[in-house]
């Protein structure tokens, strides 16, 4: 079951509204368990979101529900799937020390180009 983080409910979620339709987005995949969109401020030719439709505000709290990580992780591959990426990256930030601004779970899809490693 998802709860509330204490920086960001889901009803004043961006992430939420976005999945509810409240605000438009670009819509690349969706599924019973996820939704995903392009990112707003790309980093690679492919950037996308993949976002659990239920909140919970980081990975690690999604972590604590098996069946909504499974879904995460099923939402990714069917991305992957629809749009024939064979190589990508996923990341994940969690907190605001490594880059999350929106605290609602979500994995970057990013492929297209080159990446370094470690990364940035």
């Amino acid at each position: 079951m998802a709860t509330e983080s204490a920086t960001e409910s889901a009803t004043d979620c961006l992430f939420c509204k976005i999945v509810a339709g409240e605000i438009p987005s670009t819509k690349v995949y969706e599924d019973e368990h996820t939704y995903a969109f392009v990112d707003l401020n790309p980093q690679a030719p492919t950037h996308v979101l993949v976002v659990p439709r239920e909140h919970y505000s980081d990975v690690a709290e999604l972590g604590q529900d098996a069946a909504a990580s499974a879904g995460l992780i099923a939402g990714i591959r069917g991305l992957v799937a629809q749009e024939g990426l064979r190589h990508f990256r996923t990341v994940f930030n969690t907190g605001t020390d490594v880059g999350q601004s929106v605290f609602h779970a979500h994995a970057h899809v990013l492929a297209g180009r080159p990446m370094g490693w470690p990364p940035g």
